[in-house]
């Protein structure tokens, strides 16, 4: 058997202190290195077996299933397998580790070890067939390490390692071809140069197909580097199968605490850099647009009305001119007297914003741990499991900030706030992952969480996520409320007509757009990984985007209130928290159409878990961004009208 070069990939580590590369994550190990000596045995777990691209470099299903699935007839260990302690994070993105009958010893070389026959049905051999085709990837793990296949890219020309490898592969007569032999390549390290304190760095599979003629011992032998037909399984009757496997152990310079890198790869960096650098020029655009409108336009705005106010009453005879041109000037003191009435649906409004104050508490936090390193991908589920900590801790803060913003419009239907505040936007979260987990069930997916999990979800969120934002809703409604800076007329306002970009539908197209060209390109990597099964550890880059977007988001809100502001319009609140949450329509419009070019699902359930997660996601980020539109509108308008002299 011929081996390849397996030469070290460039360090992450090196990498990170040199400047340019500030916005790479750089990660801390997640668990403690184990080390073995010559001959112990290194386990083997298998994963989930999830779709990757297909040979059309499209994705055919979104379903993953359990390894030890009754069709796939893969060969179990004695004594059937054995679940591996997993984290709730983990169970919850799919992940069903389990033991395996490999024996794997260090430093040991095997070949063509026997694992077992067996012998595939007409109906089951259609069925694995079909997911062949759908391309099928086997998920192993070797000392945390996912077992991948090298993969040189062809625009920078690095090799990298991609976790997990084909079931089979699709032959020029679209005839299935199922891999039986698998070719495991592990890279191990001496610590300090000690033969006797081995380390495992990297993990390779060359999976391969051979129609065996006759048995297999199961002592190791030299019989299947012999070159075989490939191996397919027959839909008109039955077919014997034997599962061979061969084990090299491969010295490797890669030291253990970067022994990641190679499995972390950026295809095309200056695409990143690129978006970063469009939305910081969008950013300060519109920051210079703002600066330029609020605080000259304003300023002048404020000197003269307040001027106005210092005028004696005797000496405002021929100044009505004056005080017209004042008013046409800028509509928005006029509106003074309404500018804080309370809007339409305050329960429900305050209800959003508490739950969006707890998403972009709990979003930052997330990704500034990311940033930090604790979420290493060897920790596998950590970013599930600190979401979900986060999320539920953060109760509080969602509690108290719906408490004092229903407060500050005047609601008195403390108890139904208090109620709906914890309950209302989790509820539907949970209910729509609920019905898509019934699909996954439905289709015996490894990816549908059990029920078990779904109870400690539920005791989760009421015994302590509720009871934390009852106690932020408590306190919220004890503190003084949040006075406005001028009175409220009693008698509303007459509103005027308002140009066409003002109106609802145009300015939510207008402002939505362009906090989701902030995150447009990063959203792109992240939906990869989440579909294809792909690592993604650009959290440097996704933090600043973050940022970016938040900028974009306050600032265009800013600025479109303004305008409303000064058409005399003075319903703001509901329309600056639309406008901002409007880009979370253009993020599910981006899912639909990536759905289109990148994937191709032929099964109904498919679709509608595609179509769920995306529309579930999007709803979360009209939370969020809705948030962030009204809370910067919210200081704006307090800011200006504290400015101003009101007699």
């Amino acid at each position: 058997m011929q081996l390849k070069n397996h030469a070290p990939s460039g360090a992450l580590l090196a990498s990170l202190l040199v400047a340019p590369q500030v916005a790479s994550a750089f990660y801390l190990p997640g668990v403690a290195p184990t080390t073995y000596k010559p001959g112990e045995q290194v386990p083997l777990y298998v994963n989930s077996i999830r779709p990757v691209a297909a040979p059309d470099a499209l994705l055919h299903s979104v379903v993953s299933y359990d390894y030890y699935q009754p069709h796939f007839q893969f060969c179990q260990p004695e004594g059937g397998p054995k679940s591996v302690g997993e984290s709730l994070g983990s169970i919850l993105f799919g992940d069903r580790i389990k033991t395996s009958p490999f024996e794997l010893k260090m430093k040991q070389n095997e070949t063509c070890k026997m694992l077992c026959p067996t012998t595939y049905k007409q109906g089951v051999a259609f069925y694995v067939n079909d997911k062949i085709r759908q391309g099928m990837s086997l998920n192993w793990l070797v000392d945390g390490l996912p077992a991948g296949q090298r993969i040189k890219d062809e625009l920078t020309g690095t090799e990298f390692y991609n976790p997990g490898f084909l079931m089979g592969q699709v032959d020029g007569d679209d005839k299935a071809i199922f891999n039986n032999h698998y070719d495991i390549l592990i890279e191990y390290h001496e610590v300090s140069g000690n033969p006797d304190q081995l380390r495992v760095v990297g993990v390779l599979v060359q999976p391969e197909s051979k129609k065996y003629i006759k048995d297999i011992p199961k002592e190791s032998t030299d019989m299947c580097l012999s070159n075989f037909e490939p191996l397919g399984l027959k839909e008109d009757g039955e077919t014997k199968v034997q599962f061979t496997y061969s084990v090299y152990w491969i010295p490797s310079q890669t030291a253990w605490a970067t022994r990641w890198d190679k499995y972390l790869h950026v295809f095309d960096p200056k695409i990143h850099w690129f978006s970063l650098i469009n939305s910081a020029v969008i950013v300060v655009f519109l920051t210079l647009t703002v600066m330029s409108v609020l605080v000259r336009a304003l300023r002048k705005d404020i000197a003269r009305y307040n001027r106005l106010d210092q005028i004696n009453l005797d000496d405002l005879s021929g100044t009505s001119a004056l005080e017209d041109g004042v008013q046409e000037d800028s509509g928005w003191k006029l509106v003074h007297g309404d500018v804080f009435r309370t809007p339409s649906y305050p329960m429900l409004l305050s209800v959003f914003l508490g739950n969006g104050a707890q998403l972009f508490v709990m979003t930052g936090f997330t990704i500034a741990f990311a940033l930090l390193g604790f979420l290493s991908p060897s920790n596998r589920g950590s970013l599930g499991t600190i979401i979900l900590f986060l999320y539920t801790i953060l109760g509080f803060v969602g509690g108290y900030t719906s408490a004092r913003i229903y407060k500050s419009m005047g609601g008195e239907k403390w108890k139904i706030n208090i109620i709906l505040t914890p309950v209302l936007v989790p509820g539907i979260v949970f209910g729509t992952f609920f019905l898509l987990n019934l699909f996954l069930w439905a289709k015996e997916s490894s990816g549908a969480v059990p029920f078990t999990t779904m109870l400690v979800i539920i005791l989760i969120w009421f015994v302590i996520s509720v009871p934390l934002s009852v106690t932020g809703s408590w306190l919220g409604f004890r503190a003084t409320a949040i006075d406005p800076p001028v009175r409220t007329n009693q008698i509303p306002r007459q509103i005027p007509p308002v140009t066409t970009y003002l109106k609802p539908v145009p300015s939510m197209l207008l402002v939505g757009i362009l906090p989701f060209g902030a995150i447009f390109v990063e959203l792109y990597f992240i939906m990869s990984s989440i579909w294809f099964s792909k690592i993604y550890y650009m959290f440097g880059f996704l933090f600043l985007c973050y940022g970016l977007m938040i900028l974009t988001c306050a600032t265009v809100t800013i600025l479109m209130v303004y305008f409303l502001l000064c058409a005399e319009n003075y319903n703001w609140q509901w329309r600056a928290f639309l406008a901002a949450g409007a880009s979370a329509g253009y993020i599910f419009v981006n899912a639909m159409i990536y759905w289109a070019s990148k994937l191709s699902l032929s099964s109904f359930t498919g679709s509608v878990l595609y179509i769920g997660y995306s529309a579930l996601i999007s709803f979360l980020f009209f939370i969020l961004t809705g948030s962030i539109g009204f809370f910067s509108s919210w200081w704006f308008v307090r800011k200006i009208y504290s400015s101003i002299k009101i007699d």
